[in-house]
């Protein structure tokens, strides 16, 4: 299954977020063989920033692993408002 986190974050703390969100994800890419990307739209809105955590192929349970992360890394408090999870899978249509 793969994961898609957005949240927003207050433009000047985009630089701090960038660096503490692509550490984290190395981490977790190294610990638990999981593909990530992290993406952010281009545009601001009301001086926020919407930011994307991808996590592609996750384990079963790694929304916890991933929790856990998160709280470790700081980035909450750099983060306006709640963080979004989504999960989807892959469709293969039958032929």
């Amino acid at each position: 299954m793969d994961l898609y986190v957005y949240y927003r974050v207050p433009v000047g703390k985009s630089t701090q977020l960038e660096q503490q969100a692509v550490a984290m994800q190395a981490r977790l890419s190294q610990q638990h063989q999981v593909a990530t990307e992290l993406k952010r739209r281009p545009q601001e809105k009301d001086g926020l920033h919407t930011w994307m955590e991808v996590y592609l192929d996750t384990p079963d349970g790694f929304e916890t692993i991933l929790e856990e992360a998160i709280t470790s890394s700081g980035l909450p408090a750099l983060i306006d408002g709640p963080r979004h999870i989504e999960y989807f899978l892959d469709f293969s249509p039958c032929a």
